[in-house]
């Protein structure tokens, strides 16, 4: 059983490359894909395991499980259960990683295996190289961020409104082996992206009506009527010279703080967004991160929505 970062692009490249490994070293020859989410009132991570099965978690927040085969992640808020950095510290199984550093856990797999093992898939080097540029924000500029026109990036947004396990189950097979040209191509991705293209054309013309950028801190408060996923670098396309966004996303079911650095910035960063977040209960990177409560809390998310605007100002 693979758990990986649910609605996520690098997790489920993740979750596709470590499945090749598993299937060509260690013969295993059946997968099960569960999501997993950063949501309040979530399940224990490991109600997900399955007895007597290879049990691996990727791109998520560890858990002191004896069912855990396999742990690999980059986030550097990976050990918020009580006990679990002391329960990775002890292992013993030389199968349990974590390196706060990388941009992408699919990158970080893909080091350590060829390290480790000697193992490696050149031809899924597209598949590694997209997961990076997606997950650390390489790209050249916001307008080539927010465009849907690379297949990587038509994936990536599917993957990120539509990928619940039914979805993951038949794309993560598929990009152990097919291109992201093929994929996209594909009726598993083109019957889905045209309304991800309008449904981004409205948000971004919603962004621009509420935004505002005060100090260094581009903010948005979507919270007036429901909206569950946020385009993650159109801020800094509406307001170039900010250093921050703060996003307010609410639902009934969840009230989403997403926060992050303008990756195009060309001042240093003075804030530590993973340790930002953890403070409200979230978690992520140093220049990205979340903090979801219930969407019956909306008023203490707008409060912690007002306060990191100004923490970050500070």
């Amino acid at each position: 059983m693979i758990a990986h970062h649910g609605h996520c692009f690098d997790g489920a490249c993740s979750a596709a490359l470590f499945s090749r490994y598993l299937r060509e070293r260690e013969d295993q020859k059946r997968f099960t894909f569960k999501g997993l989410a950063y949501e309040p009132n979530a399940p224990p991570i490991a109600s997900k395991f399955v007895d007597g099965a290879i049990n691996a978690i990727l791109d998520f927040r560890y858990t002191a499980s004896p069912q855990l085969t396999w742990y690999f992640d980059h986030h550097v808020s990976a050990f918020q259960e009580p006990g679990s950095r002391e329960h990775f510290a002890s292992d013993t199984t030389a199968k349990k990683f974590h390196d706060g550093a990388y941009g992408s856990c699919t990158q970080f797999i893909a080091d350590i295996l060829r390290e480790r093992t000697g193992w490696s898939a050149p031809d899924m080097s597209e598949l590694i190289r997209w997961a990076d540029i997606v997950d650390a924000a390489r790209f050249e500029n916001a307008d080539v961020a927010t465009s849907l026109d690379e297949p990587a990036m038509a994936i990536t947004a599917v993957v990120q409104e539509c990928g619940d396990d039914a979805f993951c189950s038949e794309l993560i097979p598929r990009l152990t082996s097919e291109s992201m040209t093929a994929i996209a191509k594909s009726p598993l991705i083109e019957s889905r992206i045209q309304p991800i293209r309008e449904r981004q054309a409205a948000l971004t013309e919603r962004m621009a009506r509420v935004g505002e950028q005060k100090g260094v801190v581009a903010h948005f408060d979507l919270s007036d009527s429901p909206v569950d996923t946020v385009a993650k670098f159109v801020s800094y396309k509406l307001f170039p010279t900010s250093m921050y966004s703060v996003v307010l996303a609410w639902t009934p079911r969840r009230a989403k703080l997403s926060i992050g650095f303008n990756p195009w910035s060309k001042r240093p960063r003075q804030h530590n967004i993973a340790e930002l977040c953890e403070q409200y209960g979230g978690g992520g990177h140093p220049v990205v991160g979340a903090i979801s409560m219930p969407g019956t809390e909306l008023p203490r998310a707008k409060r912690a929505f007002e306060e990191i605007i100004e923490k970050l100002n500070g």
